[in-house]
């Protein structure tokens, strides 16, 4: 694949895509401990630069799956955050309409076929969507995120033995943020480097610390090409950390303070603003820090005034096809 140094402006997008997200879901966490969000909420502090990074190497007509976790992929690929945090507070006016709630954001329009709650649930219909791709002729990619925790899950087996032996364009991305809930690493998998398992499909894989959004552009650039041109699926693994606990309900005290404040020194949402402000950017990151804050503002806004779901929605929502009225 020929590549070219991206630019300062793309630079720039990126940073102020990860902000937004970040800034998101901060406010998210202040309005689920104000009790304007019940249920659960998995926030993706700190995962930032993998779904942007990733959103940026994608089409705008390719697909995206994932886990619980799924605000950050969401807005990434392009769902308003006005839809995005009037799904968080159950109004009608979110892109699930308000019943999907935090773990189930869906955005056609945007190619974000969903956030899934059970733990690697979600791999075989990822790989049933690469197969409809493939069936009908396109040359669209899919994406699937999974957490480090769904490896050992009998559905990853099947989504990517399937991947492998069909050929699909599918690229398979593991969040290994290090806990799977509360459980570290060393005490889930035999094996850490989950990459590994992509050998005994005979499928490619790669595998890398998130330090850079631009890093992660390139190298998952990589496999989607893969993906598109050859219709080859991939294993990437990419090494993370949440700054959060698994959701809100979790106070994380399985982490020392020592290890979490460690991790942040390594965030790639300051590195990256470090050097935009170190190639003269700096006014421009204070005029783009202002219009993020004002977006955020305009959501949580617009999902407090929004209307909560009417009863008209059930059936609507529930049938589909022939027997359908």
């Amino acid at each position: 694949m020929t590549t070219r140094p991206p630019s300062d402006e793309l630079h720039l997008e990126l940073y102020r895509k990860m902000q937004l997200v970040r800034r998101f879901e901060e406010e998210a966490a202040r309005a689920y401990a104000q009790g304007k969000i019940g249920g659960f909420l998995h926030l993706y502090i700190g995962q930032e630069a993998i779904a942007v990074g990733v959103s940026a190497a994608l089409r705008a007509d390719d697909y995206a799956i994932t886990t619980y976790r799924d605000h950050g992929l969401a807005l990434a690929r392009g769902t308003s955050l006005r839809a995005a945090m009037a799904e968080l507070h159950g109004k009608v006016t979110g892109c699930s309409k308000g019943l999907g709630g935090s773990m189930h954001f869906f955005d056609v329009e945007h190619g974000m076929l969903g956030g899934y709650g059970i733990v690697g649930g979600h791999i075989p219909i990822a790989a049933g969507t690469a197969f409809a791709s493939k069936y009908r002729g396109e040359d669209r990619v899919t994406v699937c995120f999974m957490g480090e925790g769904a490896v050992s899950i009998g559905d990853f087996h099947e989504g990517l033995s399937l991947a492998a032996l069909w050929k699909l364009p599918i690229v398979f991305i593991c969040e290994n943020n290090e806990y799977s809930m509360g459980t570290p690493l060393s005490r889930e998998l035999s094996v850490e480097d989950v990459s590994t398992k992509a050998l005994a499909y005979g499928m490619a894989r790669d595998r890398f610390h998130c330090e850079h959004v631009l890093e992660v552009r390139e190298r998952v650039a990589e496999a989607i090409e893969r993906a598109r041109l050859h219709s080859e699926p991939t294993l990437v693994e990419i090494r993370t950390y949440r700054f959060r606990g698994h959701s809100m309900s979790d106070p994380g005290k399985y982490r020392t303070a020592e290890e979490v404040e460690e991790r942040k020194q390594r965030d790639p949402l300051p590195r990256s603003r470090g050097e935009l402000e170190a190639r003269g950017f700096g006014a421009a990151l204070a005029a783009l820090d202002e219009a993020v804050e004002a977006e955020v503002a305009d959501a949580v806004r617009f999902a407090e005034e929004s209307p909560e779901p009417g009863p008209e929605l059930l059936e609507a929502t529930t049938y589909s096809g022939p027997f359908a009225r």
